[in-house]
């Protein structure tokens, strides 16, 4: 099982956003690699501790884990961060919270005091991707064409004379408190280190070129209508050595036609004659997943609920499965013939035609009374 992200950063569930900032620059320096010299366990933390900081440190991204856990990001290949990202990822994504612990106002190397080299991710792209109700209840693998911004071939590039390479500007500013020292993106480069010195024809200002390209998306059974999931570095590439961004992708659930979906549970209406209700039946109900056969006593009553256990959605963290929920609703006819008239005028006065409170089921009033008792 993959530790809970609260607990790589020790930190508890109520941790307030600084908190958590504070607990990761913690955890970062502890186990960064400068200072931790070949030493492949502390590697490992360090990165654990940037994938937890990825998901708990952004607002949505924490709300969709806490009620998901790490399903909502990991599911059939989606990425929530530090599973899928290399420390050039760590280092351009998160170094800004560091300051000068890691020399120069850069997050570098210990004792070095050197600038490590920014690296530019490429902006990322959205898709939605519609669903039915029987490919979320099995998971489904889904293959969606792609417009993304690559760099072409034969682009060259030399040192940004700007920054020197380094992809940020140093400035220095004198201040009540003294001379203070700060780091900004370098404007010529775009925080690259690098210019390009010549690009094919067709291509943007950043030697890219749109190209389509079939991605191959896994989706885990269970997700819900406006769930965003995340497939790292399917979106726009950066230009020079810069990564690729993200492909997210937001999860739209088309309409039913024989259920209703209240989060893992499933509600379906089922319709029965007047003379079923009386005398009793079985009845089959199809299923998203084959058929269950269900027997309605003699004398049920419209408005009775039968639920049918674990024959719902499947959950998205793996604990089993929501119920169906099949709701009885009596038919009654509309055109009779002379015949039957005559026998339901018959029964008007017949004692076992006659609503009996006593011996049918709740109504729906008196279920509601009982809750707020």
């Amino acid at each position: 099982m993959k530790q809970d992200f609260y607990e790589t950063l020790g930190i508890s569930k109520g941790a307030s956003e600084g908190e958590i900032k504070k607990a990761y620059r913690k955890k970062a320096i502890q186990y960064h690699p400068d200072k931790n010299p070949g030493d492949k366990e502390a590697e490992a933390n360090f990165k654990k501790a940037a994938e937890a900081y990825e998901i708990l440190g952004d607002s949505q991204k924490r709300a969709q884990y806490d009620q998901y856990g790490h399903a909502a990001f990991e599911g059939g290949g989606f990425g929530g961060g530090g599973g899928s990202m290399n420390m050039d990822d760590i280092f351009s994504q998160f170094g800004d919270i560091f300051g000068s612990a890691f020399g120069g106002g850069n997050f570098g190397g210990f004792g070095g005091g050197g600038q490590r080299q920014q690296r530019v991710k490429g902006s990322n792209l959205r898709i939605r991707v519609q669903l039915t109700l029987e490919e979320i209840v099995k998971g489904v693998e889904k293959k969606i064409k792609v417009k993304r911004k690559l760099q072409a071939p034969g682009v060259s590039y030399s040192t940004c004379t700007t920054c020197k390479g380094n992809g940020q500007v140093m400035r220095v500013t004198n201040t009540i408190l003294g001379r203070m020292q700060s780091a900004s993106t370098c404007s010529t480069c775009g925080g690259t280190g690098q210019s390009i010195t010549s690009r094919p024809p067709g291509t943007d200002a950043n030697g890219m070129l749109e190209e389509e390209e079939t991605v191959s998306i896994k989706i885990p059974a269970g997700v819900e209508e406006g769930m965003q999931l995340k497939v790292s570095g399917k979106g726009n590439a950066a230009a020079g050595n810069g990564i690729s961004g993200d492909l997210l992708v937001l999860i739209e659930e088309k309409v039913h036609d024989k259920f209703v979906r209240e989060g893992n549970h499933l509600h379906h209406d089922l319709y029965i004659s007047i003379s079923e209700a009386t005398l009793g039946i079985s009845k089959d109900i199809s299923l998203l997943e084959g058929k269950v056969r269900i027997k309605l006593e003699s004398g049920i009553q419209s408005g009775k609920t039968l639920r049918l256990r674990g024959k719902g959605v499947p959950d998205l963290n793996g604990y089993g499965s929501g119920d169906l929920l099949v709701h009885v609703n009596v038919w009654t006819p509309r055109v009779l013939n002379r015949e039957q008239k005559q026998f339901f005028q018959k029964m008007l006065e017949d004692e076992n035609f006659k609503p009996n409170p006593e011996k049918s089921d709740k109504s729906f009033f008196e279920k509601v009374k009982e809750m707020f008792a």
